[in-house]
C-alpha cells in the first residue's frame, strides 16, 4: 500500500467513523482516534460485504456506502459501551494529607 493509500483509508475511515457516531443517538465515550480505526475496519468491511452480495454499479456505489455506515454506526455502539467511562472513580490524586 502506498503513502497515498494509507492516507486516503484515514481520511475516509474518519468520515465513515464521523458518520456512524452521528446516527448513535447520545454521548459516545471514546477517542478520535478510535473513532477513525472504527471507521476504517467498518469501510473495509462495508466494502467486502458489497462485494460478496455483488451488488455493484458503475461509479458512485451507494449499496456500499450504506453498508459502511451502518457497519459502522453499528460499530460505534459496540466499542462505545465497551470502552471505559474515564474520570469518575477515585484515583487517589487527592491533597497530601487528606482522607476520605
Amino acid at each position: 500500500m502506498t503513502v497515498t493509500g494509507i492516507i486516503s483509508a484515514i481520511v475516509f475511515g474518519a468520515i465513515i467513523g464521523a458518520l456512524g457516531r452521528l446516527i448513535v443517538p447520545g454521548k459516545q465515550n471514546m477517542p478520535i482516534w478510535l473513532t477513525v480505526i472504527v471507521g476504517i475496519v467498518a469501510a473495509f468491511a462495508g466494502t467486502g460485504l458489497a462485494r460478496l452480495l455483488n451488488l455493484s454499479t458503475r461509479g458512485f456505489n451507494f449499496w456500499e456506502l450504506l453498508f459502511q455506515i451502518v457497519i459502522a454506526a453499528a460499530a460505534v455502539l459496540i466499542v462505545s459501551a465497551l470502552w471505559p467511562k474515564g474520570g469518575t472513580g477515585n484515583t487517589g490524586a487527592g491533597r497530601p494529607g487528606t482522607m476520605r
